[in-house]
């Protein structure tokens, strides 16, 4: 039985739900490869001491960098704030480390493409945390779609909300500077383009339009500051296959908690998710009798994979931190050569690379056709 040397920098949500999902995953999956947690970075020795403490790892530091030469880790978790993600993620590479990389890539395309060329020179593997592409309930969409249940994807409409940053009386702070990227379309929104991807949907054309429900807020001074990002954006694009969609994301939606609704409509059908509902799918199949067509709730159970590791019943419902388990695991899975379901830097860069279309878009008031932009950018 083997072993992977963990190293885990930063210890917000996304660092607790990283040091939640490596030391849980031997217990719900098993398998021959361990997680061992080996050290913890913050931004200061006596934080990260605590936290490690927590978390269950051996050591802790107050610099990221002493893990690099250090032989007993072999995979580096980055959970820090968007601007940090590519020199973190290109040093670790450059020193023989696997990299496991929150979301997204980097505010800035090319830096993304930089992130990806030390991937390639490095032979390391990498790994993105879209952890939504894990419910199974998404992968059993996936199979309905690929077996053609509901026929030829006409439309696609996508919607992430949430109201995190609803309030015009909270601070200005790190997420509404230029350095943390464009806004709601990097922030959270390239996580319903993961979505896409793991469902072979693709992207050709669009057409977007960001705004700033609060152009400005107060500092920890208590002066008014500009907000430099966008809260909000709509996006029109037409898919590879000829139909076309819509996307809207809001990170000033009151009411919405952690809302990733998806409708895709087809020649014979259409199914329907919402992640405020993370165990439920609805599917309508146009067939039968007229008078009793109507949509089919399905929730999540055993027969849906691997849904089965957690609970042996169905209805009980995953929650958020079991997604990011059963990404450890897909981790686990490719680090032994076998196949897994994951967005590496690979797949990541499309990801990335539709964000800043979307954005050239915005900028030129017109629609952008994806691949060209990519060519310029």
């Amino acid at each position: 039985m083997g072993k992977i040397g963990v190293g885990l920098i930063g210890t917000g949500y996304m660092g607790k739900c990283h040091a939640l999902a490596w030391n849980a995953v031997s217990g719900v999956f098993g398998g021959e490869l361990k997680p061992e947690l080996v050290t913890l970075a913050e931004v200061n020795e006596e934080l990260a001491a605590a936290r490690a403490q927590d978390f269950g790892f051996a050591r802790s530091t107050g610099d990221w960098r002493d893990m690099l030469s250090d032989p007993d880790i072999q995979i580096i978790s980055i959970t820090t704030p968007n601007q940090f993600h590519p020199q973190m993620a290109i040093e670790a590479l450059e020193a023989g480390k696997h990299v496991y990389c929150e979301k997204p890539m980097a505010p800035s395309f090319t830096d993304a493409q930089k992130m990806l060329e030390a991937a390639r020179k490095s032979g390391k593997k990498t790994f993105l945390g879209y952890n939504y592409i894990q419910n199974p309930l998404m992968r059993r969409i996936r199979d309905m779609l690929s077996a053609g249940e509901i026929g030829d994807v006409l439309q696609v409409r996508l919607e992430m909300d949430e109201d995190f940053m609803a309030n015009p009386d909270d601070i200005w702070s790190i997420k509404s500077g230029a350095a943390s990227g464009y806004g709601a379309l990097d922030d959270f929104g390239v996580h319903t383009i993961s979505l896409l991807v793991a469902l072979d949907l693709h992207i050709e054309k669009v057409m977007c339009h960001m705004t700033k429900p609060y152009a400005s807020r107060k500092d920890c001074a208590g002066n008014q500051k500009s907000v430099e990002t966008y809260d909000a954006a709509t996006v029109m694009f037409e898919l590879s296959n000829g139909g076309n969609g819509t996307l809207q994301l809001n990170r000033s939606a009151w009411g919405r908690k952690g809302r990733i609704a998806i409708q895709i409509f087809g020649s014979k059908g259409s199914i329907v998710y919402d992640q405020e509902r993370m165990n439920e799918l609805k599917v309508y199949k146009a067939q039968g009798n007229t008078a009793e067509q109507g949509y089919t709730t399905i929730l999540a159970a055993p027969a849906h994979p691997p849904y089965d590791r957690f609970i042996p019943a169905p209805g009980h419902g995953l929650g958020f931190n079991d997604l990011k388990i059963i990404e450890v695991n897909e981790i686990l899975m490719s680090l032994q050569g076998h196949k897994s379901h994951l967005i590496d830097f690979e797949k990541g860069i499309s990801i990335e690379g539709l964000v800043h279309a979307m954005a050239l878009s915005h900028d030129q008031a017109a629609w952008v056709d994806v691949a060209p932009a990519l060519q310029t950018a």
